[in-house]
């Protein structure tokens, strides 16, 4: 039990560890680098895709895990990596083609900012009131809708990174195919890192393959001419109106993404931690805004590391804090920027659609797991109308800005569903 502010943590060295015990300091440090790779995947490839430094994002990444231990009393394990619900709106603020640096970033950074002041100021109400009224304004059916709309609207993005030449076509889809294969048939961690092994495969088939189609082959010598540790690139914000409009609405998706996550870590170690929901979404927006004030994504908790968790079944909150020393020390390393600067298009591209498409995957794993009835016209209104709004893209001026296909869907299925929920079913 917690004693003061934080758990007095008690040495366990066999079966399941809880959060408020601990590992011997040699295996938490190991089992901490085990959710930075974990995590690494899916916190890359999301700056990447938006054009951001993935080496500051790596950086920041650890920097909002440690902020999430301490505000949370460090009572709930989570860590917090790079949030795929920034990547269609950004790319909207931003216009940003798909390849190199991102010259827009700091207007992008400008809403990552104002979408983490709005998510803690979500957060502060929720700790003074409870978690009732979120559960009210976004059933699972709503959240279900937004989740697929996000995914949705990011096809044309993947699409445009494959289509290229026929060899980057082939190339995405054999990286397709080699994270599909790991997550089926991987074993143990493998399993868990689906992303970071099929990327790794097609990255090698590239390397071997390219000079003989005519692709640009792998620049090597980037990575030789980069220093081992270095400052990160950090970059300022730009706060621009409209492209704060465009992005703020994510802090919707996250307020429902880290409350399926908190309710999901409560299942795994048998705690409620109801009590610490509001102090996670303060906690998640943050880490938001440190993130984007310095050139980072924003962040949220991560299924990847809940996964790793319900394998070992080690939840000590110590071991986050290793994890998020490690991410921040990689921060510290030009030489990991290099190798991940030499990812192909086309590799980036075929793990684009697998994350995306997950994404809007995911809708259906909410929906059956909260039985939403589509027999129901307001449930099914609701879905079809928001999936049209995020795949469509559909831009809506108002009051001189201009909400994004993301915000459309998000707040349209909202106030569709509240709308259409007023008569008794």
């Amino acid at each position: 039990m917690a004693m003061g502010y934080f758990p007095n943590w008690t040495l366990k060295t066999s079966g399941a560890v809880l959060p408020d015990e601990r590992l011997p300091a040699g295996q938490t440090v190991v089992a901490g680098l085990q959710h930075v790779v974990a995590m690494f995947g899916s916190t890359v490839l999301a700056p990447l895709l938006m054009g951001f430094d993935p080496n500051v994002a790596i950086f920041f990444s650890g920097i909002a895990t440690l902020l999430f231990f301490v505000i949370t009393r460090g009572q709930l394990p989570s860590y917090l990596g790079s949030s795929f619900a920034f990547i269609g709106v950004v790319l909207a603020a931003t216009g940003y083609a798909g390849t190199g640096p991102n010259p827009n970033i700091g207007v992008a950074l400008g809403g990552i900012i104002a979408c983490g002041v709005v998510y803690a100021v979500i957060g502060a109400i929720v700790q003074a009131v409870g978690t009732r009224w979120i559960e009210t304004l976004l059933p699972p059916v709503v959240t279900g809708a937004v989740v697929a709309a996000i995914g949705l609207n990011l096809t044309s993005v993947a699409i445009g990174m494959i289509s290229a030449s026929p060899y980057t076509k082939w190339i995405a889809l054999f990286t397709v195919v080699a994270v599909a294969l790991v997550a089926v048939y991987g074993r143990g961690l493998a399993q868990r890192l689906p992303v970071l092994i099929g990327g790794l495969a097609a990255y090698i088939l590239y390397a071997l393959t390219a000079p003989s189609f005519g692709a640009p082959a792998i620049d090597f010598g980037k990575i030789g001419a980069a220093a081992w540790f270095g400052l990160p690139h950090f970059v300022a914000p730009v706060f621009d109106t409209k492209a704060m409009a465009l992005i703020v609405p994510v802090a919707i998706i996250l307020v429902a993404e880290n409350l399926g996550h908190i309710k999901g870590i409560s299942v795994m170690t048998g705690r409620n931690f109801d009590h610490l929901i509001g102090r996670g979404f303060i906690a998640d927006g943050l880490g938001t805004v440190i993130a984007g004030a310095g050139g980072g994504t924003g962040v949220t908790t991560y299924a990847e590391n809940m996964g790793v968790m319900a394998v070992t079944r080690v939840y000590s909150t110590l071991v986050f804090v290793a994890a998020g020393i490690i991410a921040i020390l990689l921060g510290f390393s030009p030489k990991f920027g290099a190798v991940i600067g030499t990812i192909p298009v086309a590799v980036l591209g075929g793990l684009a659609v697998v994350v995306f498409g997950l994404i809007a995957a995911t809708a259906g794993r909410i929906w059956v797991e909260n039985k939403v009835d589509f027999s129901e016209p307001k449930n099914l209104i609701t879905v079809a109308t928001a999936l049209i709004l995020g795949a469509g893209d559909l831009k809506l001026p108002i009051f001189g800005y201009e909400l994004g296909g993301i915000g459309t869907a998000t707040f349209g299925a909202i106030a569709l569903y509240h709308l259409l929920n007023r008569r008794a079913a």
